[in-house]
């Protein structure tokens, strides 16, 4: 498919760009090239290979839930830049 620099204009109005009309020609040929490309892919023989979502094989690494002691309180609330009744000061976010 042509790129035409009308095809530009056209696009840029609907994307409300304003795009100079220094620019236009650069545009044109950019995407010519980036549509030239999936052409090319388009022309790859896909016939045989299964759809997937990920390249490789995925699988979930699942491990045991146990409950166990955090550590001690002091030291934890050590790493705060504020605390108070052993309980983290975060700023309000909420108004």
């Amino acid at each position: 498919m042509k790129i035409t620099p009308d095809d530009i204009r056209h696009v840029a109005k609907l994307a409300r760009l304003d795009i100079a009309e220094t620019d236009i020609n650069a545009f044109v040929s950019q995407i010519g090239e980036i549509l030239d490309y999936v052409d090319t892919l388009n022309q790859v023989a896909t016939e045989n290979v299964e759809p997937m979502a990920h390249a490789i094989s995925l699988t979930n690494a699942f491990r045991e839930d146990t409950v166990r002691e955090a550590g001690p309180v002091e030291k934890i609330l050590n790493n705060a830049p504020a605390a108070a009744d052993n309980m983290f000061c975060v700023p309000k976010i909420i108004e």
